[in-house]
């Protein structure tokens, strides 16, 4: 995937072809620059676990083999200069998007399977664990929300003969005005945000998690396993309320820049939910007695002389007492 960037980059410099309004190598480098960190994550994550096992190693190879088969069909629609996604309009077209779709849920299926490992076997401390599992519960999300992509728009539906079924945009024609960098449309809805919120959040929350480790030498609050962990799982409830707001916003046609006020009161609920979920996490004190300090010894008084002694035994009654034991 690193290789197949350099080579996508190189043809954005050398190839001018444009296809629904973007570089035609566009796709192929951003896919490959996403899957590269996708696998990179992965194997991260599973090289956490105690020891390795044929089911994980099954499910990576799954997950390399469908990325390698969806992105040979990207690039070689690129070089052909044809649609990649939601083309049939020829029986070629049609078969390679039926191929990718069926790769997309094999790799889903992978992805699944490693989740359920890590779920299963501890993977550090319990902020780092929760971090892995809920990055790639989000991803997986993010991955199935895919799916409402392929859904025929309006148009399409009405049209008699079909040549596109799908589209990444709501009610706007894909090949629009788009963000740079991104590509994402500026005049209406666009699936493909919350599609990559979700996927991303296997990255974000890890690395989230590491930018906290790294200030525990400044901070030491961020010391406490506890907090940490608070504060990991402060983070992916944003991440999972984000998840659902780009949703929201894209089905209703609205373009990501351009909020409406609905979308803003929501998203001020979000922020106001996670500042107040981090205040918790911070000035809440750990309740832990590891954390306690040790408790002093009871002090040791002189012997008070105004005390009667105690009785002293005499020889005859240390005898008396031997035999009666029978010592």
């Amino acid at each position: 995937m690193a290789a197949l960037a350099v080579v996508s980059a190189a043809g954005l410099i050398v190839d001018d072809r444009v296809l629904a309004g973007a570089p035609i190598w566009f796709k192929p480098f951003k896919f490959a620059v996403s899957f590269a960190a996708y696998g990179l994550t992965l194997a991260w994550m599973l090289s956490r676990r105690a020891a390795p096992s044929r089911a994980g190693r099954w499910a990576a190879h799954t997950v390399v083999v469908s990325g390698l088969v969806e992105m040979a069909v990207i690039t070689g629609q690129a070089v052909r200069g044809r649609r990649s996604h939601f083309n049939v309009e020829t029986p070629l077209d049609g078969a390679l998007f039926t191929t990718m779709g069926v790769t997309v849920a094999v790799l889903w299926a992978g992805t699944l399977l490693i989740a359920v490992l890590l779920f299963r076997a501890p993977l550090g401390d319990r902020a780092a664990t929760w971090a892995i599992r809920l990055g790639l519960a989000l991803a997986l999300i993010g991955l199935l929300l895919g799916g409402l992509m392929l859904i025929p728009t309006p148009d399409q539906q009405a049209a008699g003969v079909r040549t596109v079924i799908g589209a990444h945009s709501v009610d706007v024609p894909d090949g629009g005005p788009a963000m740079a960098l991104t590509g994402w449309n500026t005049t209406g809805g666009d699936l493909r945000i919350p599609h990559f919120v979700g996927m991303h959040a296997l990255q974000a929350l890890p690395l989230f998690l590491f930018g906290i480790e790294a200030l525990t030498g400044r901070f030491a609050r961020l010391q406490d396993e506890r907090v940490r962990l608070r504060l990991v799982l402060v983070a992916a409830g944003c991440c999972a309320a984000l998840l659902a707001l780009t949703t929201w916003q894209a089905l209703r046609g609205q373009a990501l820049l351009r909020p409406d006020a609905a979308t803003l009161g929501a998203l001020g609920a979000v922020l106001a939910a996670t500042a107040a979920g981090t205040y918790v996490a911070l000035r809440r004190r750990p309740i832990s007695t590891g954390n306690r300090p040790p408790r002093p010894p009871a002090p040791v008084l002189p012997p008070d002389p105004a005390a009667p002694a105690p009785p002293a035994h005499t020889s005859t009654e240390a005898s008396n007492t031997s035999l009666m034991t029978g010592n």
